[in-house]
Formats: structure tokens, sequence, C-alpha cells
């Protein structure tokens, strides 16, 4: 199956750029095949792609965005017949919209071995705020069907542009992964891994609660059913070395005997009744569990940033050390995240109760935090990391 993943962004916003890098480190090893959409644009330098194995098909012919669905649909069968690649770049023209590239792709998809596995739009980080007000619905609408957002020229841009681009952005679209760090700093699987949309930090921490919750009870109720297996095994034991003695002793004293049994009886009631007071349902606390247990969705709630403000180590271990000693910020579950550092490397850090973790690791699309509690303190969480 063809995976086709569309790249979208006005002129001179850096879609060359990193179609380069995808082709020579996120794509390595994959047959593509680039359908440009030359729009009073330069297209890539065909010579480039021809050197790197890259098979082109282009389209001269108009915007296939707008009028030109049907045509297009027939390039792309072509493509798909004749190269069986196994992926497809389109390029779209500038000045369209994303949604429409979107549903010419879908459209066709259907009668073709291939389908649609991201859409993805780079902006130019100092351009956002003119490009709105000049572009109106066609630079909305490709943020807005983004499966990821590209900001291009972060490292010339002031921090105080990338944040105002970045809250812009956000206006128009909630969820989507938007890289910050300049693309030369990240492998090209790091980018990819962004684009075909991965999971929100806030999303990856929750599931991981939910695995421990789950892998808790799980050996929780594996523990209480050895105990529960050893106890009727006792019980069982007992009862077949009780009766053994009982029909021996019945032999020797009848009448002692019924006396014997009559206790013994009333004992054993007595027992029964005290283990099941205790038990409920027969199976030690676990009914108390069920009836107790919140899953962590119910309880804990997530607060979640992405900043482009750089950390060192010893303000993220403090920040870490705060939130395990100060209640004032909630009951703090977890925190996680990863987050430029001042002297370039990037910090990960990792905080359970009691303990933390705080390492370097490689760049991250976007400076990322997250922390999961109950009863948690998003203004004081959010002065504490120094982030709006």
């Amino acid at each position: 199956m063809t995976k086709i993943d569309i790249i979208s962004g006005f002129l001179g916003a850096g879609k060359t750029t990193l179609i380069k890098k995808l082709l020579s480190e996120g794509f390595k090893g994959e047959q593509v095949v680039l359908i440009e959409n030359e729009f009073g644009e330069i297209g890539i330098d065909g010579g480039f792609l021809k050197e790197a194995g890259i098979e082109i098909r282009e389209m001269n012919s108009g915007c296939i965005c707008c009028s030109l669905v049907g045509d297009f649909g027939k390039s792309l069968h072509e493509v798909v017949d004749t190269y069986h690649p196994d992926r497809i770049l389109i390029e779209p023209s500038g000045v369209g919209k994303l949604s429409d590239v979107i549903k010419a792709v879908q459209d066709v998809q259907a009668e073709i071995d291939a389908e649609l596995n991201s859409f993805t739009t780079v902006v130019d980080v100092t351009k956002c705020k003119i490009y709105r007000k000049n572009f109106g619905e066609f630079f909305s609408n490709q943020i807005e069907y983004a499966g990821a957002v590209i900001l291009s020229r972060t490292d010339k841009a002031k921090p105080e542009k990338i944040q105002e681009s970045v809250a812009l952005l956000r206006e128009l679209n909630e969820k989507a992964p938007i890289i910050t760090t300049p693309i030369e700093q990240l492998p090209g699987e790091k980018i990819l891994e962004a684009m075909e949309s991965s999971k929100s930090l806030e999303e990856e921490l929750l599931a991981e609660v939910a695995h421990e919750e789950h892998e808790h009870h799980h050996d929780h109720d594996h523990e209480e059913h050895e105990h529960h297996h050893d106890h009727d095994h006792e019980e069982h034991e007992h009862h077949h070395d009780h009766d053994h003695e009982e029909h021996e002793h019945h032999h020797d004293h009848d009448h002692e005997e019924h006396e014997h049994h009559h206790d013994h009886d009333h004992e054993e009631h007595e027992h029964h009744h005290d283990h099941d007071h205790e038990c409920g349902c027969g199976c030690g606390h676990r009914h108390h569990d069920h009836e107790g247990h919140h899953h962590a969705d119910d309880v804990f709630t997530s607060w979640g940033k992405e900043t482009i403000r750089t950390y060192t180590k010893e303000e993220i271990g403090n920040i870490l050390k705060t939130l395990e000693e100060d209640g004032s910020y909630g009951n703090i579950l977890r925190a996680k995240g990863m987050v430029a550092g001042a002297d370039g490397e990037w910090i990960y850090f990792d905080m359970v109760p009691g303990e933390h973790e705080v390492r370097t690791g490689a760049p991250e699309y976007t400076g990322r935090i997250c922390v999961i509690g109950a009863e948690i303190k998003e203004d004081k969480l959010a002065e504490l990391f120094q982030v709006k």
C-alpha cells in the first residue's frame, strides 16, 4: 500500500528544505514519487531528485486543489500503476486550500492501492500574522486541516515572535503538533513521527498511568487468587484429615464423637461466618477494591504546555523537588517533559512521588511539559515552570 503525504505551505515557507531533508533522512530506503504542482513558483531542482533515485511526475497543468480534481485522480492512478512506490509526496500550490487537496486524495484513494498518510503545513514563523491578515481563509484553512505544522526560520526569529506565532496557530488548530525546533537540528525520523500525528504528551502519560494502575490491580488480583487458592487447599486438606481422624475416632467412641462433632460443627459455623464477614463475596477484599477503585482518568486531571523556553538541569531539578515537597500545587502523581536546555542540549525529566530523574537527550520537535494529579493548581504550575 502506497502512503500519500501532502506538504502544503505558502510560497517561500520552506517546503523545499523540508522535502529534501525527508528524502535524504526520513524516507531512506523507500521509493518515493514527488508530485509537484508548480503554480507561479519554482519547483524542486529535478537534478537533485534524479541523483537521489527519485522518480518525478510533474504536474504543470494547473492547481490540483481547485478545478483539476479529475485530472489529479488520473495522474495519481498513473503514478501508482507505473511505479508502485512506497510513498507519494504531493506538494500542492501554496495558493490553494489544504482541505481541497485532502478531499481530492480521499475521492480517489478507494480506486487505487494507496492511502492518505499525513498532511503537513509549513509556515514561516516571521509571517504568520501578516499572512493571516492578507490571505485570510486560505492561510487559516492550511492550518486548520494540518495534521502537523512545521514552523520554519525559528533559528532566526526572536522568542517573542515564535510565541506569538504559536499562539496564533493554536487559535486555528488546538491539537496538531507544532514543530518549533529548527528542522536542521532534528533527524528526519523525528520530523516524520510528528507529521504522522504521534500522541500528545498528555495522552502518552495518561496511558502510562492507566497501564500502571492496571498492572497493579492485576498483580493484586493474582496474589489474592493465589491466597484464596491456598486457603481453599488448606481447608480441603484440613477436612480430609479431619474426616479420616473422625472415621477412626467414630469406631472407638461413638458418644464422645457425637459431642466432639457437635462442637466442631459449631466452631466450623463460627469460622465460616467470620470468614464471610471479612471478605463479603468470598474473595478477600477484592470486592472492596472493585467498589472503591477509580480509574486514573476519572480522578486525575492533566495540565500540559508547549514551550520554547530554555531551562538548566538545576532549574528543572528544583521545580521537580518543589512539586514533590509542596502540596499547594495539588496531589501530583506524575510529571514528565522534554525542554530545550540553556546550553543547547535538551533536558528530559520524569517524576513520580518520592523520586525524579533529569537527563539530557535528543532534540524534540518542541518543548513539552505535562503534569498529572488530583486537584492540581494550573496557575501555580504555569508560574513554577514560568510558562504562559
